[in-house]
């Protein structure tokens, strides 16, 4: 029996379909119920806003703050138990991000990611070979550098418990895609227990984000996240945290029909 905490679910977008997002969100709706869905919604147009006004809680900024900036914007903003994000594309669908979420429901760690490199997730359609190739060498690079190892850092749907994220918010800095490394990072270095979850994952081919400069701007925070999570973990004043080494892959397990 899972207890009854209540979910905040933010969802950051820029230029989105907004068809497929109107129908991720009532999908998510449907799945779990959340106490809010808000999207933190950059330079947007107003018929989109308009539209997105009838199914969900809508933060707007006139400039692009990037995909970490609104996050942590739509978390410090929910007043709810758990905290979670999802990417505006659906590439995690409702019931993978229901998951997710329901590994922190049930107790059984403080932070829940989606892992495609999960050996028990589905990959419904593969990214292009350059993605792929590039993804995966910055998951390696990853791992080889932070205190935290992970198959998957930066696959667009995560939770956490707000009590843990009062504290990792702190130390997050990344405005953009690189936030998603920071997070973990952070968390791990905290000492906070981190699930990968299996899910279902569905590549969507007409992003607006470039492979190329998004792999040079995660490159780049790479260094800047490892210097700061160093720092966390030489501080004095976390000289007795035990630092999370790596995630748990967490099994989906049956409903016990309650």
């Amino acid at each position: 029996m899972t207890s009854e905490r209540s979910v905040g679910i933010v969802i950051p977008a820029y230029d989105p379909d907004i068809l497929t997002l109107e129908r991720y969100i009532k999908d998510i709706r449907q799945a779990l119920s959340p106490d809010a869905i808000r999207v933190e919604i950059d330079a947007p147009r107003k018929s989109h806003v308009d539209r997105l006004n009838d199914v969900a809680e809508v933060n707007t900024s006139n400039n692009r703050r990037g995909k970490g900036s609104a996050i942590m914007e739509g978390f410090d903003a929910l007043n709810t138990d758990i905290l979670a994000f999802a990417d505006a594309d659906g590439s995690v669908p409702a019931s993978s991000l229901d998951d997710i979420i329901y590994q922190i429901r049930k107790g059984t760690t403080d932070v829940s990611i989606a892992s495609r490199r999960h050996p028990s997730s589905h990959i419904v359609a593969h990214q292009t070979v350059v993605r792929r190739l590039l993804g995966d060498a910055f998951a390696f690079a990853a791992r080889k550098m932070l205190p935290t190892q992970c198959r998957d850092y930066q696959c667009g749907a995560k939770a956490v418990k707000s009590e843990a994220w009062e504290a990792v918010g702190h130390h997050c800095y990344e405005p953009g895609f690189a936030w998603d490394l920071e997070f973990v990072s952070v968390a791990g270095s905290l000492g906070y227990e981190i699930a990968e979850v299996p899910v279902d994952w569905e590549d969507h081919p007409d992003s607006t984000v470039s492979p190329f400069s998004t792999s040079v701007e995660l490159a780049t925070a790479l260094i800047d996240v490892k210097r700061r999570t160093d720092a966390i973990d030489t501080s004095p004043r976390f000289r007795n945290v035990k630092k999370t080494e790596r995630s748990k892959l967490m099994k989906l397990e049956e409903e016990d029909g309650d």
